[in-house]
């Protein structure tokens, strides 16, 4: 059987607003599903897109650790966090890359970008190579009590590999860069 990609098989008979904050908005769709039957659909719109760094120097990447309020554990993760609409996504992962390192980049290149979790959000996901890395004072968030952690890249892949570092976005940026850079 072949598909129409460009054909939505589902059909919106109406949408609610159901929570909305700062940084998301959920609504809930009465739908008229692919198979013909009447159901509906929970979106979560996100209103920033998240942006990622995977700083790099000397084959030794930079991982941020941190309690995950919503996972209920601690996280290892690439220095990540949000790009508010009108600013620029480099600007956002340079601020990013600062405020939860210190560190600052003389290079930056974009690796990529995916959607987190597309069966019910639209969050979008962008990451960026830095390298050519400085040193200088960490200022992490209210909300943020980080560990800094430089680990060879060895290391990251098998963190990664073993289920030590789980957080979606890093797991992208670290394997794209094993397959893309370190060929």
């Amino acid at each position: 059987m072949t598909f129409d990609e460009s054909h939505n098989p589902w059909r919106a008979v109406s949408s609610r607003e159901v929570y909305d904050n700062p940084w998301i908005k959920v609504h809930e769709d009465e739908v008229v599903r692919p198979d013909g039957e009447p159901g509906i659909y929970g979106v979560v719109h996100f209103k920033n897109t998240a942006v990622g760094v995977l700083a790099i120097e000397d084959d030794h990447i930079y991982l941020v650790g941190q309690y995950r309020y919503t996972l209920d554990s601690y996280s290892w993760e690439i220095p990540e966090g949000g790009c508010s609409e009108g600013e620029e996504l480099l600007a956002a992962a340079q601020r990013e890359l600062a405020e939860e390192t210190g560190l600052r980049a003389g290079s930056w290149r974009r690796l990529g970008e995916a959607y987190l979790s597309n069966s019910v959000s639209d969050e979008l996901a962008v990451w960026f190579l830095a390298t050519e890395l400085v040193e200088g004072e960490q200022r992490p968030e209210g909300t943020e009590q980080l560990q800094v952690r430089c680990v060879s890249l060895g290391e990251a892949f098998r963190m990664a590999a073993e289920g030590e570092i789980t957080d979606a976005l890093s797991l992208l940026a670290i394997m794209k860069y094993q397959l893309l850079i370190c060929r």
